[in-house]
């Protein structure tokens, strides 16, 4: 009776009785509640200009040098990196991957409409926009999609020339911030180092393959 009953659900593609694939459905609400969280870290760090690392942090710098919205920025520093993306990792993750990077500067662009900061600090702002970039890419990572090329671009270089995928990924960042000296202020450049390191503490914790295996 339980399998009968179950089985309308699973033909309507609710969700998917692999725990290893997801359906359409799983996918979608994946992508939006990953971008809709991610938007919001952004948000967070943009509302005291801060940044972070990868390609969103060479967003941030050119919004910050240049007042052209971060949202538009940010779509457009990733443009170049989908070929690498479709031709190292599929055509599935660079199609997500193209939608939650599309989702996520729409977001960014329509957020200040709905939500007014009078006063963050800027510690607070690279915690939360830390955790919170964190959490909407633990999702987007579970649904095979991700927020950036450089990810790409590493995984790319240490297959042609043997450099670690980490290493390229920490040299990026560390020029990311090390270019941020020329637009934003020292102190800033801490806080923002401070997001970085939360999140990416909170994604080295979380984001194993092996515990998303349910027990019953």
């Amino acid at each position: 009776m339980a399998q009968q009953k179950q089985a309308p659900r699973r033909s309507l593609g609710f969700y998917s009785a692999d725990p290893s694939q997801h359906t359409f459905l799983e996918d979608t609400q994946g992508l939006a509640t990953g971008a809709l969280i991610a938007g919001l870290g952004f948000y967070f760090l943009n509302q005291v200009g801060l940044l972070t690392g990868g390609t969103a942090g060479v967003a941030f710098l050119l919004h910050y040098a240049s007042d052209i919205s971060f949202g538009l920025l940010f779509f457009i520093v990733n443009l170049p990196f989908y070929y690498l993306s479709f031709r190292r990792l599929g055509w599935a993750f660079s199609l997500k991957t193209f939608i939650a990077i599309a989702l996520v500067s729409a977001v960014t662009e329509i957020e200040q409409q709905f939500l007014l900061i009078q006063y963050l600090h800027p510690g607070w702002a690279a915690l939360l926009g830390g955790l919170l970039l964190g959490y909407g890419l633990l999702a987007l990572y579970r649904h095979r999609a991700s927020l950036g090329g450089v990810g790409i671009l590493a995984i790319y270089i240490q297959d042609r020339f043997g450099v670690q995928a980490g290493l390229v990924q920490l040299a990026f960042d560390l020029c990311v911030m090390l270019c941020a000296f020329a637009v934003v202020s020292p102190a800033t450049v801490a806080w923002s180092l401070l997001g970085a390191v939360v999140l990416n503490v909170f994604l080295a914790i979380n984001h194993r393959s092996d515990r998303y295996v349910v027990v019953r």
